[in-house]
């Protein structure tokens, strides 16, 4: 029986919807490594990161496998957060958010709810764990790899575990070279997928999501700027403040809303922050109410798209 340490997640898509792949490393105790990775023809950027993780808890469900408590770690604060907090409230109301709009990528949340508490029934646990993408983690490195990989239907080595190895030589041999389907691999890629177009979806009432624009010197700058031009009446300044910010969120969510494409200049302008900020962190994070992913370039422009997270 093997012992699994720790799991990696990641998944990748080209457009949103458009074609995707996912990609998940096992690490066992003994220093052994398998992988999985699979692709869809037309998905989103989130169905793939739940896909990835959706693989990985179907690997555990092994009976060679020991039980006890097991890290995941994946760059989506959309999974971590879903399956960790939002998931209880979306049951309780019979897979609708607070404002009675239907849940999107249902179909997997509930395999991974029901894949969750299959395990938590023969004492395996899952640690859901956040990790940055594109910092330097390797893991979550090789699973981008593989994510991307797929995505664009290239050829990839996937490592494979043996069970009956007990070296590190045994490991360097397991690993084969396999476009997109390694042996004794099942088919990896979704039946049927569910094309979600991004709709708006009421924010989390808790504070889940990572806030990037605290960082920004310059947005702070600007807000010294304007309160001092308003020191003379302080009230009158906040609800100015409060104004805009609310003019900034509904901009936003009709951005999100329709779908459009903004690039890194206009992107900063939502976020008052410099357009480097918006292009240093990565192609997929998440800013407020909504997760950012970096679709295409067009000449000298990158081009971004907001999707409103479920709650």
């Amino acid at each position: 029986m093997a012992t699994v340490e720790a799991i990696y997640t990641d998944g990748a898509c080209s457009g949103n919807p458009g074609p995707g792949g996912w990609g998940t490393r096992i690490e066992f105790a003994d220093g052994q490594v398998h992988e999985l990775g699979g692709r869809d023809a037309a998905t989103t950027n989130n169905r793939m990161e739940m896909q990835a993780a959706i693989a990985a808890l179907e690997f555990l469900s092994q009976d060679d496998l020991i039980s006890g408590p097991v890290i995941l770690h994946t760059d989506s604060e959309y999974l971590k957060n879903g399956i960790t907090k939002w998931i209880k409230g979306w049951k309780r109301k019979g897979w609708k958010t607070s404002t009675g709009k239907a849940v999107l990528n249902k179909d997997l949340w509930q395999q991974l709810d029901l894949l969750t508490q299959t395990l938590t029934e023969h004492q395996l646990n899952i640690d859901w764990r956040y990790v940055r993408g594109h910092t330097g983690n390797a893991g979550n490195e090789r699973c981008d790899q593989i994510a991307r990989a797929f995505s664009h239907a290239q050829p990839i080595t996937l490592k494979q575990h043996t069970p009956s190895a007990s070296t590190a030589s045994d490991t360097a041999s397991s690993d084969e070279a396999s476009p997109h389907q390694p042996d004794g691999q099942k088919e990896s890629s979704l039946s049927n997928p569910e094309i979600n177009d991004p709709i708006t979806q009421e924010a989390s009432s808790e504070p889940a999501l990572k806030s990037y624009e605290s960082d920004s010197q310059e947005g702070n700058r600007l807000m010294t700027a304007q309160s001092e031009k308003n020191i003379g009446n302080p009230e009158s300044t906040r609800v100015d403040r409060l104004k805009n910010a609310l003019k900034t969120l509904q901009v936003t969510d009709e951005l999100a809303k329709q779908g459009y494409l903004i690039t890194s200049a206009e992107l900063a302008d939502l976020m008052d922050v410099n357009a480097s900020a918006v292009t240093s962190r990565g192609d997929y994070w998440a800013w407020r109410n909504w997760t950012v992913s970096r679709i295409r370039r067009e000449g000298n422009q990158i081009l971004w798209q907001l999707e409103r997270i479920d709650e």
